[in-house]
């Protein structure tokens, strides 16, 4: 029993670099890769959300905390999208204990493939332009988006880094560089509602978090560092491949597929 948990611990501190570190470079938060691990392990949906929603608070605070010493981050930018995602937050933690096993794979498994679409074509889908004022309009779909994003980001416990940066390129206008950074500091403060969300509710493996968290705190570290001259272009197109697989896995386990 001690060696099960201890080759757990291993796997998992293992997982949570790897996740920390394509994490903080991609922008896209390290849980699209914790999530489905934790999934795999056979951890129920609440539990899994939680879980990786901790360890994704823990990666967020560490890059956050390597992109401000880089002066990477727009604060302004970071927070307003913040106050939409946080109210999602909360939600996504109380309706996530809701969610059946089958149907959280079912739709864990379509936010994969999205997500794994995206980042294989994110470099001919998002190009930087020139800044632009934003209409009121504009402010009022950024707030739905991260409203969004934040029920996603605690119902799954990805992050919302996948919708955060496309927003902060597509309608702020941002440099790559920038937005990645300032996808962390939104990261941050969303994870850290769902996460308070989810512990009142009782439902992180604080275990398997502190694990992944070890790795993960390393691994952003590592990230920030490294996407600063990093091109990134093959890393993303292996990374949604891999997403694209465990998505395609998920939806066929819910059809009753045996693999």
């Amino acid at each position: 029993m001690l060696f099960d948990i201890v080759t757990t611990v291993i796997v998992l501190v293992a997982v949570g670099l790897g996740a920390g570190t394509l994490g903080s470079m991609l922008g896209v938060g390290g849980g699209i890769i914790m999530g489905p691990a934790l999934t795999f392990m056979g951890l129920p949906p609440s539990q899994t959300a939680a879980t990786s929603l901790f360890a994704v608070t823990s990666t967020s605070v560490s890059s956050t905390v390597a992109f401000s010493r880089q002066k990477r981050i727009d604060y302004r930018h970071g927070l307003e999208l913040a106050a939409g995602a946080v109210p999602g937050a909360v939600l996504g933690g109380l309706i996530s204990s809701t969610i059946s096993e089958a149907d959280f794979k079912l739709y864990f498994g379509i936010l994969l493939m999205a997500v794994g679409t995206y980042i294989v074509f994110r470099s001919s889908i998002l190009k930087e332009k020139e800044a632009r004022k934003i209409s009121i309009a504009q402010h009022a779909a950024i707030f739905a988006i991260t409203f969004g994003a934040g029920i996603i980001s605690s119902l799954f416990g990805v992050g919302g880094g996948v919708i955060f940066v496309p927003v902060m390129l597509l309608i702020h206008r941002m440099t790559i560089h920038r937005a990645t950074a300032t996808s962390q500091l939104t990261l941050m403060i969303t994870s850290f509602a769902g996460i308070f969300t989810h512990a009142l509710l009782g439902h992180p493996n604080y275990v398997y978090a502190v694990a992944l968290s070890a790795g993960a705190v390393v691994g952003a570290q590592l990230g920030a560092r490294w996407s600063k001259n990093a091109k990134a272009a093959s890393l993303q197109k292996m990374l949604g491949i891999m997403l694209v697989a465990v998505a395609i896995t998920f939806i066929l386990e819910w059809l009753g597929v045996k693999l």
